[in-house]
C-alpha cells in the first residue's frame, strides 16, 4: 500500500491512503470466489410408498409363530415353554402347520443381544424366512 502526503493551505501534512491495490485483490477475489461456487447437490429419486389397494389389504396370519425370550433365558414358542435345545425341532414342526414362514420374535429389554441373536440363528437353521422383532 502506498501513502501519499499531501499539503493544503494553512494546514499541516496530512496523509492519504492509496486504495487502488485493494480494489485490485478485491476483484480478485470476487473472481475467485464466482470461479470456485459450490454445485448443486444431486440426490437420488426416491419413490414414495403409495397406500395400499383396500382389495389388497394384508391380512395377518392365522396362526402365527410368535416366540418370547424371557430374561432368564427361558424360551417361549407360542405361549408353550420350549427348551432351547428343542427350539429347532418345534420350529420345523410349527413350520408345516402355518403357511406364512415368518418367525415374531420378542425379547426382553434387558436382555443381551447374543442371547436373542443365538434364538435368530437356530430360526434360520430351522428353515425361517423372515424374522420379525417385535416391540412393546
Amino acid at each position: 500500500m502506498a501513502m501519499s502526503i499531501e499539503s493544503q493551505r494553512g494546514e499541516g501534512h496530512r496523509a492519504r491512503i492509496n486504495v487502488t491495490p485493494l480494489i485490485d485483490v478485491l476483484l480478485v477475489l470476487l473472481i475467485i470466489f464466482m470461479v470456485i461456487t459450490p454445485t448443486v447437490s444431486v440426490g437420488l429419486d426416491a419413490a414414495v410408498p403409495q397406500p395400499a389397494d383396500s382389495a389388497k389389504a394384508a391380512t395377518p396370519p392365522d396362526n402365527p409363530i410368535i416366540a418370547t425370550v424371557h430374561a432368564d433365558r427361558t424360551v417361549l414358542l407360542n405361549q408353550e415353554p420350549v427348551a432351547l435345545d428343542d427350539l429347532g425341532g418345534r420350529l420345523v414342526s410349527a413350520l408345516d402347520r402355518s403357511a406364512d414362514h415368518v418367525l415374531f420374535l420378542r425379547a426382553d429389554k434387558n436382555l443381551d443381544f447374543a442371547q436373542v441373536a443365538e434364538v435368530i440363528d437356530i430360526a434360520k437353521g430351522a428353515g425361517m424366512d423372515r424374522v420379525a422383532l417385535m416391540t412393546k
